[in-house]
């Protein structure tokens, strides 16, 4: 952990000569960052890492020689350091957080300064975040825990979901809900991730998932066997539909730092589904999600909390178990069975 005065000390490694010299001077003006160094390539950059010691590093995707994905299964396996992405809107990214990077920020068009101002004071949050991030190198793809909702006889009495995650949240995301069933409870999640990516990461979550996985529409149902993700630049909330469950899908301000909010989603949850919900806090910086993960458990729906050791970052799940909004902490590999064992609870 960085000391009361230490600066966190960050390598840039990006090919264009532009963006890092912009990236250099973006970030220097924040008081607790100090950039050690840059690189335009993975060669470069390896010597670099020996030689200053970062604390973190940026990183583009997209480089040539080596690209930004097998430089980081190759440096993760030997230096377990803190990596954030660095990139435009490219799938690539999700290859590039499952092969061990921590957390990844987008790309801003330089050229408007509203734009640049935004991505730094971002960059820079993520940054101080990933400094203390618990960082492990790809390890081959489990298929995910199976498990079977079979014959669960009162499965009905959980109307839904809900599911709030931030850095370190897409790859723990598909962790548990790789292998739920197509009857499994409708689920609605919050991962914070820029507007252009929740897209392109509904559609891999459904490629790889037996669930229904699509990004939230406003209106659309929660439905059994459907998985939606909130868009990356809109707030997301459970309403009641009749006898169903819909999401609004809405615009405003930030709520707990973010649009979308995962206590925003909670709170509806809470409001709406009560005790006939499921919430789950995993991974992340900050305490998103926490205040309506207490909400849920007061209102008598069944919480679970991401532990420590299996967190990128344990800052949500930590904040929420401290203020007693978590009824089982559990590691990232037990909470689908966790998840099943309540389902299938009579």
């Amino acid at each position: 952990m960085q000391g009361a005065n230490k600066k966190i000390r960050v390598l840039i490694v990006d090919d264009s000569v532009f963006f890092r010299n912009a990236l250099s001077a973006g970030l220097s003006a924040d008081p607790e960052i100090e950039i050690v160094g840059r690189a335009a390539d993975a060669n470069e950059a390896k010597g670099l890492i020996d030689s200053l010691k970062p604390d973190v590093m940026t990183l583009d995707v997209e480089m040539p020689k080596m690209n930004g994905i097998e430089f980081l299964k190759i440096l993760l396996a030997k230096k377990p350091i803190p990596v954030i992405l660095v990139s435009s809107v490219n799938l690539s990214v999700f290859d590039a957080l499952q092969a061990g990077a921590v957390d990844f920020v987008r790309k801003p068009d330089m050229r408007k300064p509203d734009s640049a101002g935004s991505f730094f004071r971002e960059l820079a949050r993520t940054i101080k975040g990933a400094a203390h991030a618990n960082v492990r190198a790809a390890k081959p793809a489990s298929g995910g825990i199976s498990i079977t909702l079979a014959g669960m006889g009162t499965v009905r009495d959980t109307a839904l979901i809900a599911i709030g995650a931030s850095t370190g949240g897409t790859e723990a995301m598909l962790e548990i809900v790789r292998n739920f069933p197509k009857d499994t409870p409708g689920i609605v999640v919050v991962q914070h991730m820029p507007p252009g990516f929740t897209k392109m990461y509904a559609d891999r979550l459904n490629t790889l998932c037996k669930m229904d996985v699509k990004e939230a529409a406003d209106g659309d149902a929660v439905l059994a066997g459907r998985i939606l993700i909130a868009h990356g630049d809109l707030h997301m909330a459970v309403v009641r539909r009749g006898g169903m469950y819909a999401v609004r899908c809405y615009g405003g301000e930030k709520v707990s730092g973010h649009r979308p909010s995962v206590d925003v989603l909670f709170d509806s949850v809470a409001d709406q589904v009560r005790d006939k919900a499921i919430g789950v806090i995993l991974t992340g910086m900050g305490r998103d999600g926490a205040s309506g993960l207490l909400k849920m458990r007061k209102a008598g729906a069944f919480t679970i909390g991401q532990d420590e050791e299996s967190s990128v970052v344990y800052g949500m799940p930590m904040v929420a178990f401290e203020i007693g909004a978590v009824v089982t902490q559990a590691s990232l590999e037990k909470i689908p069975k966790v998840l099943e064992d309540k389902l299938k609870k009579k």
